[in-house]
C-alpha cells in the first residue's frame, strides 16, 4: 500500500480510486485507516472515491526523523489531498479525528465539500465548555479500560468478535499505548467555530461515555447551519458499532452536498 513522503513522516493511506466525489475518513485516537472496514463497501457502493489513512505516529505512518513535528494534523492532511489532487472533499471524523477535520475545514473551506463531525469533543477551549466536558468526563471515566470507555455495553454484551477486532485496531495504532491529540493549527474555539462554512454534520452515540450527547449538542450549537443527530444505543466509536445507522445518516447528509 502507499505511503506519502511528508517532513518527518510517511504517511500510510489508502485510496479506492475512481471519479466519484471524494470522502475522506479521519480515525480516533484507538484507530487506524483499518477502522472503517464497515463504511468502505458502503460508501463505494453509493459512488464515492474513499479515501483513509493512517495519523502521522499511527501505525503504519511511521516517522522518519526523531525531531517532534512541526507540522499540524491539519498540514498532514492538506498534503495527502494535494498529492492525490482531489477536488474538495466530503471529511467523515470520528473522535480525535473530528478535532483535525473541524481545524482543516475551518482553515481550508474551499477544499472542503461537506463535514461529518462524530462521537468528538471537538477540542473546544473556552472554558465553559471545558468544565462541562470535565464534569461528563472525570478521572473515573477516563481511566476506564478502553473498551468499557470507548464501546457501548450493548455492543460489548452482543458483538464479542467486534470487540476484539476493535481491540486489535487498537493495538496496532498505537503499540506503546500511547494516545497524544493531534496538535491543531489554531485552537478551536466558539468564536471560530462561528466561522464555519462547510455544510456540517455532528453526529452522537447516546451511550457515549467520552462526549454525551450533551456535550455534542453545545459544540453543534456553535457551528451556523449544522444538522444534529444521535445514534441509538451506541458509545464512542458510532461508527463501528452501528454502522448500517451510522452510514445511513452520512450518506443522506453528503448526498446533498
Amino acid at each position: 500500500m502507499p505511503h506519502l513522503p511528508l517532513p518527518g513522516v510517511d504517511l500510510y493511506y489508502e485510496d479506492t480510486g475512481g471519479d466519484g466525489p471524494p470522502v475522506v475518513f479521519l480515525h480516533a485516537l484507538t484507530g487506524t485507516a483499518d477502522s472503517w472496514v464497515h463504511q468502505l463497501p458502503a460508501f463505494t457502493a453509493a459512488g464515492y472515491r474513499c479515501v483513509t489513512y493512517d495519523r502521522r505516529g499511527w501505525a503504519r505512518s511511521h516517522p522518519t526523523s526523531p525531531e517532534p513535528p512541526t507540522e499540524s494534523a491539519s498540514d498532514d492532511l492538506h498534503a495527502l489531498l494535494e498529492a492525490l489532487a482531489l477536488p474538495p472533499a466530503h471529511l467523515v471524523a470520528t473522535a480525535a479525528g473530528g478535532l483535525i477535520a473541524l481545524d482543516y475545514a475551518l482553515a481550508h473551506p474551499e477544499r472542503v465539500r461537506s463535514l461529518v463531525a462524530a462521537n468528538t469533543i471537538g477540542g473546544v477551549q473556552d472554558e465553559s465548555y471545558l468544565e462541562v466536558q470535565r464534569r461528563a468526563r472525570p478521572p473515573e471515566i477516563q481511566n476506564l479500560p478502553v473498551e468499557l470507555r470507548e464501546l457501548g455495553p450493548s455492543y460489548r454484551a452482543t458483538n464479542p468478535e467486534g470487540v476484539a477486532r476493535w481491540l486489535e485496531i487498537d493495538h496496532a495504532a498505537r503499540p506503546d499505548g500511547t494516545r497524544p491529540f493531534p496538535p491543531v493549527a489554531e485552537p478551536i474555539t466558539y468564536a471560530r467555530l462561528q466561522t464555519m462554512q462547510p455544510p456540517t454534520l455532528v453526529l452522537s452515540g447516546d451511550a457515549d461515555l467520552l462526549s454525551p450527547p450533551a456535550l455534542m449538542r453545545l459544540l453543534a450549537a456553535h457551528i451556523p447551519g449544522s444538522s444534529f443527530e444521535t445514534l441509538p444505543d451506541a458509545g464512542h466509536a458510532g461508527f463501528w458499532e452501528r454502522p448500517h445507522v451510522f452510514n445511513g445518516l452520512v450518506l443522506e447528509f453528503i448526498a446533498k452536498h
